[in-house]
C-alpha cells in the first residue's frame, strides 16, 4: 500500500534563516551543472542539464565519457558531492562551510583524479553578478540542517509534480532541477511552436532561451525564493491574453506582474491540511488558465481518469 506521508513531511524553510546557504548551493550546483552539460549530447529544451532528485539528494544521473561513466550526486544526507565511476572509482568533495572557490578546485581536481578532466565554462549563468567560479570566496556558507531541510522540500515537491506530469499525454519534461534558475520544475507542451524568445537572462546568450522556449509551453514549479519561505510559481509562454487576470485556485495563488506567472506561497502548501491537493489544485488551476486561453487541444492532451477529480491513488494512500 502507498503511504501517507507524514504530517511533517515538508518541513520549515525560513528563507531568513538559510539564505546564504541557499546561495552558495546555487553556485555548486552551477559547478556541477555544468560538468553535465559539457559531457552530454543535446537535448530539446536543454534537457541533458537539469539536476534530478534522488533518495540522497540532488544527481546528474549517469552522464558519458567516452565509453565510460560518471555520476555526481549532491549527497544532503552524508553531506558529501559523491563523484562515481561505471568502473567502481570514486570521490567525495565534503559539503561544509567553505567558498565556492575552495569547491571548484576541488571537483575539478578530483575528476581529474578518476581520469575524468573535464573544462567547463567557469563562471554562473542567470544571476546579476557573475563572479567566476575560481574568484567566488564570496559565498562561502552552508548549514547542513538546512540543506537537508530543502532536498525533503525538493522530494515533497517532485512527489506532487510527478502526479501532475502523469495526467498529461503530450509532450511533457520530467520534473527536474535546473541549476541555473534554482527551481524544479515540470512542462507541458501544446505541439505548436512559439515566437521567436526575446532573450536577455543574465548572462545567458538569447539562443540558449529560444531553444528552451522553441515551443508553447506551461510550467509550473518551486522556487526557493519569491516569498518567506519560497513559492510555487507558474506560467506560460508565449502569454496568452487575459492570463494575469484569470481567476485561479487557490485564493492565496496571485499572479506576479514583475515575474510574469502566478505565484503561491510554499509556506501555504506546507501549512494547508491537505498539501498535496492544495499543490495539484494550483497546477492544475493555473495550467487550464493557460491552455483554455491559448486554445490547446486538451482532448488530445489530457489523460481523462475518475482519479484526477480526488486525487491519484499514490496521493490518497489507496491502490488501484
Amino acid at each position: 500500500m502507498n503511504r501517507l506521508p507524514p504530517t511533517n513531511a515538508w518541513p520549515q524553510l525560513p528563507l531568513s534563516a538559510w539564505k546564504d546557504t541557499r546561495d552558495t548551493l546555487h553556485m555548486w550546483t552551477q559547478v556541477v551543472g555544468k560538468v553535465r552539460l559539457a559531457l552530454e549530447p543535446m537535448i530539446n529544451q536543454w534537457w541533458q542539464v537539469p539536476l534530478y532528485v534522488t533518495v540522497q539528494g540532488l544527481s546528474t544521473s549517469l552522464m558519458p565519457y567516452g565509453n565510460r561513466g560518471l555520476e555526481a550526486t549532491f549527497d544532503f544526507q552524508h553531506h558529501v558531492l559523491d563523484l562515481r565511476t561505471t568502473e567502481g572509482t570514486s570521490r567525495q568533495v565534503a559539503l561544509a562551510p567553505r567558498s565556492v572557490a575552495d569547491f571548484y578546485t576541488e571537483v575539478m581536481r578530483r575528476l581529474t583524479e578518476l581520469d575524468v578532466p573535464v573544462k567547463i565554462y567557469p563562471r554562473p549563468v542567470e544571476v546579476p553578478v557573475a563572479i567566476p567560479f575560481a574568484e567566488d570566496k564570496d559565498h562561502a556558507a552552508y548549514d547542513a540542517a538546512y540543506a537537508h531541510r530543502f532536498w525533503l522540500s525538493l522530494v515533497q515537491a517532485h512527489r506532487v509534480l510527478t502526479a501532475f506530469r502523469a495526467r498529461f499525454t503530450g509532450k511533457v519534461s520530467p520534473v527536474h532541477f535546473f541549476w541555473g534558475s534554482f527551481d524544479l520544475a515540470v512542462t507541458r507542451f501544446s505541439g505548436r511552436t512559439a515566437p521567436r524568445h526575446p532573450g536577455g537572462v543574465p548572462h545567458v546568450a538569447d539562443w540558449v532561451e529560444q531553444e528552451a522556449y522553441s515551443h508553447e509551453i506551461s510550467s509550473c514549479g518551486y522556487w526557493p525564493g519569491g516569498a518567506e519561505e519560497g513559492a510555487f510559481y507558474s506560467y506560460a509562454y508565449p502569454e496568452p491574453e487575459g492570463f494575469p487576470d484569470r481567476p485561479v485556485e487557490p485564493a492565496d495563488a496571485v499572479y506576479d506582474r514583475r515575474l510574469q506567472e502566478f505565484v503561491l506561497p510554499y509556506q501555504v502548501v506546507r501549512s494547508d491540511a491537505d498539501p498535496d491537493a492544495t499543490l495539484l489544485t494550483f497546477a492544475q488551476s493555473t495550467y487550464e488558465a493557460a491552455a483554455d486561453l491559448a486554445g490547446w487541444d486538451r482532448g488530445a492532451l489530457e489523460r481523462a481518469t475518475r482519479r484526477q477529480a480526488t486525487g491519484e491513488a499514490g496521493m490518497t494512500g489507496q491502490t488501484g
